[in-house]
């Protein structure tokens, strides 16, 4: 079960558009001034904007290499969204892409996010088989549709739900993106922000 904001890729003709999160802070939905305090203090957080434009840069990278010649572009830089729990901070990256290229080598390009490894992605996959103390499975991969004209929409898998029919276990992985500006703590908090809708549910049920 998945309830993921966050796209990887959305192809529609010759358009490709990517739009990672970084980003996140607590929506307070019984006091509405405090609501707009917590999205402007992200939209004016330099740790989450220098996050964010990390993992910009390595989207744009991604993209460059099966884009047309100077098409790649960020759209949308820094865009706070509102989402039931959680502010976001998404930026949107636009490129071109020739109709003929397979879809495939697209998402080879591009795979796996930026946003969910950080840079420089080879070395972070490596630290992350290092030193996560399980395999992430689905989570942070992604899941989508591709239709006949070869269009597609694929999203990011975070706030899931995933059942193990073999172990009868239901789970789901919460974390956050670390930079030389974080604070342990903060980060705690943030990854326990992300899965409080789901730790919700699973308490009510």
């Amino acid at each position: 079960m998945c309830a993921s904001p966050e796209r990887f890729l959305k192809k529609t003709g010759t358009t490709l558009i990517s739009q990672p999160i970084k980003g996140t802070s607590k929506r307070d939905l019984i006091n509405e001034q405090q609501d707009e305090i917590n999205k402007n203090h992200l939209l004016n957080s330099d740790k989450e904007k220098s996050e964010n434009v990390m993992v910009v840069d390595l989207v744009r990278n991604d993209m460059s290499k099966i884009c047309k010649e100077g098409s790649v572009y960020v759209k949308e830089l820094f865009g706070v969204y509102s989402f039931p729990q959680v502010h976001q901070m998404i930026t949107t990256i636009e490129g071109q892409v020739d109709p003929a290229l397979p879809w495939t080598e697209i998402i080879n390009a591009c795979f796996p996010m930026g946003s969910m490894t950080g840079a420089p992605k080879k070395k972070v996959i490596e630290l992350i088989d290092r030193y996560e103390q399980s395999p992430r499975g689905l989570f942070s991969g992604s899941i989508g549709y591709i239709d006949p004209a070869g269009d597609f929409d694929f999203n990011v898998v975070i706030r899931s739900l995933m059942y193990d029919d073999t172990k009868k276990l239901i789970s789901f992985k919460a974390g956050g993106g670390i930079t030389f500006n974080s604070d342990v703590n903060e980060e705690y908090e943030e990854s326990l922000l992300k899965a409080e809708a789901i730790i919700r549910i699973l308490k009510n049920n």
